[in-house]
Order: C-alpha cells, then sequence, then structure tokens
C-alpha cells in the first residue's frame, strides 16, 4: 500500500518530469521538499533540512537540469579560458577543498549523493568545481596562468555581468527600499538560470533566490532572506587578481544569505577569507531599516557606501578610482565602453524618476534599450537590457563580436514583497526579445563550437514568486 507521503512525491516527480526509480522516490531525506511544475520558464524547489538533507534533495529534485547546464560549464570553461576541465577538478580539490566548512562540504556531498539516486554520475570534484564556474575560470585560471608565465592573448578573462540598482527614501514612491537585476550571461549556460530556490536551513535564515542547478548560492547573487536582508549584485569588468589561500567565493556568497542578519553581518562574512574571485559590487538592502548600501569587493580594496536616502546602481563599472587603477584594467573615461553608457542611462533614470521608483518602474528599467553612446534606442551591449548577440563590438575581453550572450533573467523586489519573501521574475530577455540558437548558428558559424550546448531563450512574462506556506 502506497503511503500519502510516497503518492505525493510520485505526483510531484511526474509533475516535474522526472524519471522514477522505485526505492529512491521515497527516500527520508526527501521528506519536506518538493520540485513544482514549470512556470512560465522557472522551476521552484523548496528545500529544508540539515545540510546532507538539503544537499541531496537539491541533486535529486534538479537532477535533469543540473546535468544539461554542467555541459554547457565545461564546455564554455575548457573553450574560453583554454584549459582542459581536468585543471578545474584538481583545483576544486586541492585549492578549494580545504577551506570548505564543513556544512558546506556535507551539502556539496549530499548533491552528489542525489544525482546518483537518480543515475547521473557527476562526482564530488565536478560538482564543487561546478559551484566555482564563476570564479575558477574568470579569476583563477588567468592568475595561475601569469604565475607559470603561460598567458594567452586569445583567452577570456572575468566576464561583465549584469545590470542592477538598489533605491530607498525619497527617491522612491513609498519611501522605503526598491531592488532591480537583470543577470548577464553566455546564453549556453544562462538559459539554464531559471530555478526559484526556497531553502529552509536547520541552521540560519530561510533564504529565497533565483539560481542555476547544482549550485548552492544563487551566483548571480539575488536573493531575499527571513532577516530582513535583500542583495543583488554586478560583477567589477575587467578586474585581475586571485588568492589561492583564501575561501571560494560561492561558498562565502551562501554563508552570508544565510547568517546575515544586517548589511554590517554582510559585510564581515564577505571579506573574511575573500579570494578575490568573481570580485562584485554588491547592493544590499535592509528592509527593515530602509537602509541600503553598496560593498565594492576587490581583492586589495574593499569599500562600503550606504544611505538610507538615495541609491546604488551597478553595471560592471569599478566605482573606487583606486580600485580601478590598481586591479583592472578598465578605462573610466569612455563613453563606449559598455560599463561606462550603463551607469549614464543609470543615473539619467534614476533623476528623471525621482520619487517615482517602484517595482513596475523596475521592471521598465530592466528592459531599457537606450544606447548612451549612440543616442538611439538600440539593443547592443551597452543598453541595460543587454543583446552582446546583436552588438558588432561585443564585449572585448569576454565576448567576440555577436557573442551569443547577455541579460538573460530579471528580477524585482520591494520591501513589501520582501516581507512576505516574494519577488518578481522574468526569464529571458525582459524587453521580449527571443534569441533562437540555430537562427544566431547560421548567421555567426563561428560559435558552431557551441553547437551541443546553445538553447534558444525565450523572452517570458514577469511573474510572482513567494516562498512556499505549509
Amino acid at each position: 500500500m502506497i503511503t500519502r507521503y510516497a503518492l505525493s512525491l510520485v505526483l510531484l516527480a511526474l509533475a516535474g518530469g522526472l524519471t522514477l526509480g522505485s526505492p529512491p522516490a521515497a527516500d527520508w531525506r526527501l521528506k519536506n521538499s518538493f520540485r513544482g511544475p514549470e512556470n512560465k520558464g522557472w522551476i521552484y524547489v523548496h528545500l529544508e533540512g540539515a545540510p546532507a538533507e538539503l544537499g541531496f534533495q537539491h541533486g535529486y529534485w534538479l537532477a535533469p537540469e543540473i546535468q544539461r547546464t554542467f555541459r554547457a560549464v565545461v564546455a564554455l570553461a575548457e573553450h574560453d579560458s583554454e584549459l582542459k576541465w581536468s585543471f578545474y577538478r584538481e583545483a576544486a580539490e586541492k585549492m578549494l577543498w580545504p577551506r570548505i566548512e564543513a556544512q558546506y562540504r556535507t551539502e556539496l556531498e549530499g548533491i552528489v549523493e542525489g544525482l546518483r539516486a537518480r543515475g547521473v554520475k557527476l562526482d564530488l570534484w565536478d560538482v564543487v568545481a561546478h559551484n566555482a564556474m564563476e570564479e575558477l575560470p574568470g579569476y583563477y585560471a588567468p592568475w595561475w596562468k601569469k604565475q607559470q608565465g603561460r598567458e594567452t592573448s586569445g583567452a577570456k578573462g572575468a566576464p561583465e555581468s549584469c545590470s542592477a540598482f538598489v533605491a530607498t527614501g525619497s527617491w522612491t514612491r513609498d519611501g522605503r527600499v526598491v531592488v532591480g537585476h537583470n543577470n548577464w550571461s553566455d546564453y549556453a549556460v544562462g538559459a539554464n538560470w531559471n530555478i526559484i530556490f526556497d531553502i529552509v536551513p536547520a541552521a540560519g535564515h530561510r533564504i529565497f533566490m533565483d539560481g542555476i542547478p547544482g549550485i548552492i548560492a544563487s551566483d548571480d547573487d539575488f536573493g531575499i532572506n527571513s532577516a530582513g536582508l535583500i542583495v543583488t549584485e554586478t560583477t567589477i569588468s575587467r578586474f585581475a587578481g586571485f588568492d589561492p589561500h583564501g575561501i571560494a567565493e560561492f561558498v562565502r556568497a551562501r554563508k552570508a544569505m544565510q547568517y546575515a542578519g544586517s548589511i554590517d553581518e554582510f559585510d564581515r562574512i564577505m571579506r573574511e577569507g575573500n579570494n578575490g574571485g568573481y570580485a562584485n559590487a554588491w547592493l544590499l538592502a535592509d528592509r527593515k531599516t530602509g537602509e541600503i548600501a553598496r560593498l565594492e569587493l576587490g581583492l586589495k580594496n574593499v569599500t562600503l557606501e550606504r544611505t538610507r536616502d538615495g541609491y546604488f546602481t551597478g553595471a560592471n563599472f569599478p566605482v573606487s578610482e583606486k580600485l580601478a587603477r590598481e586591479e583592472t584594467s578598465y578605462d573610466p573615461k569612455d563613453p563606449a565602453v559598455s560599463g561606462n553608457a550603463r551607469r549614464e542611462r543609470w543615473e539619467q533614470l534614476m533623476g528623471e524618476h525621482k520619487g517615482r521608483i517602484d517595482a513596475a518602474a523596475a521592471e521598465r528599467f530592466l528592459a531599457d534599450h537606450y544606447d548612451t553612446h549612440t543616442r538611439s534606442q538600440d539593443p547592443s551591449h551597452r543598453t541595460l537590457c543587454g543583446h552582446v548577440d546583436l552588438s558588432r563590438q561585443g564585449l572585448p575581453g569576454w565576448q567576440p563580436p555577436f557573442g551569443p550572450a547577455g541579460a538573460v533573467q530579471s528580477k524585482v523586489t520591494d520591501a513589501a514583497m520582501a516581507e512576505r519573501l516574494t519577488f518578481r521574475a522574468a526569464m529571458g530577455h525582459a524587453c521580449g526579445m527571443n534569441f533562437k540558437a540555430a537562427e544566431h548558428l547560421r548567421r555567426h558559424p563561428e560559435f558552431t563550437w557551441q553547437k551541443q550546448v546553445l538553447q534558444d531563450l525565450v523572452a517570458r512574462p514577469w511573474t510572482s514568486f513567494s516562498a512556499a506556506r505549509r
């Protein structure tokens, strides 16, 4: 006789399109977790319990998506860095693993167990390297090559990823916090950045965030926790630097989301063991106090700005002149540079909408196609809604001309939504434009090497998501 619990797991698994085995479907570690059906391109998963349970649930419910995403991550990492995946596995085992604290080791091991229960044969070092997909190819690999005297001009470095803002006080319609973010990524990987994670850990705060299959942090770092903290970020463009003795960025980012109850606590956790990997400008908000902040986290230079009446923006530009000079090859004076153009556009939009910024305005901002350099509506690498695939210039250092990359999804929340652990999200370009892989490869055969991993990116409507209520 099938129990009500086992029957519910069967129904949920069928709704999620899973292939069921017999005993694993009733594994005790799946208790209190579930996977919902696809909703406007998003997959909702609820994970709950101790680290081993969180990991097992993650690996089990998202096994097909983890396998697909992993193939794309490996293909891009090997091509862009000109290094084999074995290089990243070794870095995961010998450099990252010794500095990962016990709770996250256990969770990563749990992902492997969950994958194994579904017949997916990735091992622990694959999963750890996958979790470090942002910091190993773009930060560690260039640093390692420099140490070895093996600099390669054709290899890519840290990407220019994301456009975001946070505003509060007299700048917003109700005087409370508003946050918006879109994720820029290679389309091969970014088309898989469609998970809504609702995580209830045995210790720490509940986390409600977007994410990518198989990774324990959001990785484009948009999330809300039950302590009232709202977090997002954009990367610092053309950054160079890495400390192999530091703690993996994905570990620090997850820990900060799980345990920080204030801007100060988030700042402290991210600084401890900072390895320089995935160097970001973090945009933070405390919905309880209305305070917002921008934590620019380089390796040598770290600054924290904060206010209760104003805004901060991110578009891959370095804020600190000292950081830009010492840790990047970024030119802050060139108006044709993507980060500079988008920074100017953010300033225009903030000024034009002072006192009227709300979630609806944020959705419009993230779909914006105005190019401040050409002074025209022209979707490209310089617009807040990024379309590198349409750009004749590409993004030097990350994408060649017409590189299949750009904004892959967007999220918005405000203080009222965050109180309910709620945000709005749109999969694909927020502007409504679709990307068709086969058509792009036909027009630009130089990217045929991505054929096995490049997917269509279909624009979906904005949809509200809330953490599950029992």
